[in-house]
C-alpha cells in the first residue's frame, strides 16, 4: 500500500497468485520464450480457455 512502512498485508492477493500458478501449470507458460508480448497474451488466454473447458467436462 502507498505510504505503508514494512509489511502490509495485500487483500485477496491470493486470487491472483492462485491464477498464476493455473497458467504456469502449462509447460509453455513456465518460462518467458515469445519474443512479442500478443504471442504471450494469446497463449495466457488459451490456459485459461484450457482450464475452463476442463471445469466444465466435470460433472458432479
Amino acid at each position: 500500500m502507498p505510504g505503508t512502512r514494512g509489511f502490509s498485508v495485500v487483500p485477496r492477493r491470493w486470487v491472483v497468485e492462485r491464477t498464476f500458478s493455473w497458467i504456469s501449470r502449462n509447460r509453455r507458460m513456465s518460462k518467458d520464450y515469445e519474443r512479442k508480448v500478443q504471442t504471450s497474451e494469446t497463449l495466457i488466454q488459451v490456459a485459461m480457455v484450457h482450464l475452463l473447458l476442463a471445469r466444465a467436462g466435470r460433472v458432479h
